[in-house]
């Protein structure tokens, strides 16, 4: 079987790769199960084996299957999901297939209706929705056991029998969606509708957000570059600028919800209610039952996650944070040694030593930051958490911990131990340009090289196996192409990038004026830099249909309580208001605090002041609720009469 253009629905949208000793008798099995009908439990997909494929490190491997739907199934699959899309009336509705030609841009057999990112990610489901019914292990595996309601693919996935399921690029919509995304410079905002059309909702809200902090960071710097330039950033006159920051972090994340819940409604995420989750593929334990499903499944005490949280996960991290504290007395050091060393021989040499302490420990900080992730998150897998969502909160938990002492607790000593403001700006301005240029070259250039190589030997090889010499990449070549590319591991870590900026901004740039502009500039190399890697270096991700930036909310939202405390006691070190209280620094002290918790009771009133959806859309949610309940009841009278 072959499939037919795209036009016709049947065209191929998710590789599924096995590994390269997986038998016939699983291949069959498995294969026979995705085309069976959705009536009999199959997921009535279309399944064609690659004719050639390339595993691993550039091996053969025959195991490789492209995998499509007609457009009836993928709308079946719409409706199951309840994808909201644009009703004729302009409100966004739950797809159903009864009422489907009242909905807008539906014509005839639902040809484009879909985008590509929703499809395949209704095939994922489907796939991922395969469950074993009389089944007792894995055909070919005795060893992998199964259970009547058994997610198969997950089971597959933790026995390692399955290697990797990932969506196809579309070349030409790719190539578009690249040319108005990154490949030329503009002044205009990023494509967010093609970018949710092309990736999913996740990955454009992820994108929105960065253009949206970037944004925000513009008056700042404004403000910033006047301060430098005319001399107001002295260390004595930061008090406006600190005010400014309290401001500022407050209301940018109180006006973010509101522009992101405006996005989420616009693309159908924001009043979808959440599909039920199934447990990760990695977890384990006893088999019993379900008391929500009835299913059978594995069954893992919660005491035995909280001993492993409290007694191992979190002495470790208190051990890591103490490691962290130990270098930067080390970092310290060092810094002393340079300053005594300059201060005997004032010369350019022993000038460029002061700042050599700063950059060695921004190099040491990111690369603690690194192992110190690897070990996060075998202790998250090790606690063996039930759902996906339970152990991204406890892994995302660790990392905040480790990274903001990490990152800040140096300048939290020089800015209220020493109180030395001269090497506060020093030490800002040095780690964050450092860090910067390294997660440019990290994120960027050696994953882009590394692709490069890959993608050398790949096409050496394919241009061996053809036929006819010149002709253009055919599917069997893009797929061994694109399975041989980097794993795009999700948004968390460009969200803990914003996170670290986001804090160095927020808590000292009143005493280094120019750290907005070096964040704006980073941002705007970051978006190209983001882009490149999505549409050129990784595989493409499945959509992930997200209503907003999920727990990075929270860890924004602390970060600016944290920032009001840390400005309010930088204002209470300024000579200016040092200078209203010079009898008593205990009146100091107690105005400081006093503002503090003004501010923090203003920044609280301002929350729940500024709604998070805007009045329109609330409207338009209510009438929707309202809607529902109404049809909920007509159906019930329906049915007593």
């Amino acid at each position: 079987m072959e499939f037919s253009r795209r036009a016709s629905g049947h065209f191929p949208l998710v590789v599924v790769e096995l590994s390269t000793d997986t038998t016939e008798e699983t291949v069959a099995w498995l294969t026979g199960r995705m085309r069976e009908n959705q009536k009999d439990g199959g997921a009535e997909l279309l399944v064609e084996r690659l004719s050639s494929g390339v595993g691993p490190q550039g091996s053969e491997n025959p195991n490789i299957f492209l995998v499509g739907a007609s457009w009836k199934r993928l709308l079946v699959g719409a409706e199951d999901l309840g994808l909201f899309k644009e009703f004729n009336d302009g409100s966004m509705r739950g797809f159903t297939n009864v009422n489907r030609n009242n909905f807008k841009d539906f014509h005839g057999d639902g040809d484009g209706f879909l985008s590509m990112a929703e499809c395949q990610y209704i095939i994922k489901h489907e796939l991922e929705n395969l469950r074993a019914k009389n089944e007792s292990y894995v055909p070919g595996y005795e060893q992998a056991k199964l259970y009547p309601g058994k997610s198969i693919v997950r089971r597959l996935q933790s026995k390692k029998i399955l290697i990797q399921i990932f969506p196809l690029h579309d070349k030409e919509e790719l190539k578009r969606l690249s040319f108005n995304w990154y490949k030329k410079i503009k002044t205009s905002f990023q494509p967010l509708d093609d970018i949710r059309h092309y990736f999913g909702e996740g990955q454009a809200l992820y994108f929105a957000f960065l253009e949206y902090f970037t944004l925000a960071l513009v008056p700042m710097a404004l403000i910033g570059m006047i301060y430098y330039l005319f001399g107001w950033d002295d260390y004595g006159k930061y008090v406006f600028f600190a005010v400014f920051n309290l401001i500022w972090c407050t209301v940018i994340l109180e006006l973010w919800k509101r522009y992101s819940a405006s996005l989420a409604y616009g693309w159908g995420t924001l009043s979808r209610k959440k599909v039920f989750e199934e447990p990760r593929p990695g977890f384990h334990g006893i088999l019993g039952f379900n008391p929500v499903t009835g299913r059978e499944e594995p069954l893992y005490p919660n005491y035995k996650r909280q001993l492993r949280v409290y007694l191992v996960s979190l002495p470790f991290v208190l051990l890591s944070l103490y490691v962290s504290l130990f270098v930067m007395m080390i970092y310290f050091q060092m810094e002393g040694w340079a300053l005594m060393v300059h201060d005997r021989d004032q010369s350019l040499w022993t000038g460029i030593l002061t700042f050599i302490p700063s950059v060695v420990y921004a190099v040491v900080i990111n690369i603690m930051n690194v192992l110190y992730r690897y070990a996060a998150e075998f202790l998250t897998d090790w606690e063996n958490h039930r759902l996906e969502s339970s152990y991204q909160n406890h892994l995302v938990l660790k990392v905040l911990v480790f990274n903001f002492l990490n990152c800040f607790s140096s300048l939290f000593y020089i800015a209220f131990v020493m109180q030395d403001m001269v090497l506060l700006r020093q030490s800002l301005a040095t780690l964050l340009i450092t860090s910067q240029i390294l997660n440019q070259f990290l994120e960027a250039f050696l994953p882009y090289w590394l692709q490069r190589r890959r993608n050398k030997k790949m096409m050496c090889k394919v241009k061996k196996s053809r036929i006819v010499e010149g002709k253009e990449l055919l599917l069997n070549e893009q797929v061994e192409l694109e399975a041989e590319m980097n794993t795009y591991l999700g948004t968390f870590d460009d969200y803990l990038e914003l996170f670290e900026l986001f804090g160095y901004v927020s808590l000292f740039s009143c005493v280094y004026p120019l750290a907005a502009v070096l964040v704006v500039l980073n941002n705007i190399t970051e978006m190209y830099s983001d882009a490149f890697k999505m549409c050129k270096v990784f595989k493409r991700p499945f959509s992930d249909p997200a209503a907003n930036i999920g727990i990075w909310q929270l860890a924004f939202e602390a970060m600016s309580v944290i920032a009001i405390v840390t400005n309010c006691a930088l204002i209470g070190l300024s000579p200016q208001v040092k200078a209203f209280f010079p009898d008593s620094d205990m009146r100091l002290i107690l105005w400081t605090v006093a503002l503090e918790h003004g501010l923090l009771a203003f920044k609280f009133i301002l929350t729940f002041l500024i709604p998070d959806v805007p009045k329109h859309i609330q409207v338009k949610l209510d009438c929707l609720d309202f809607a529902s309940v109404e049809a909920l009841k007509k159906k019930k009278m329906l049915q007593v009469s």
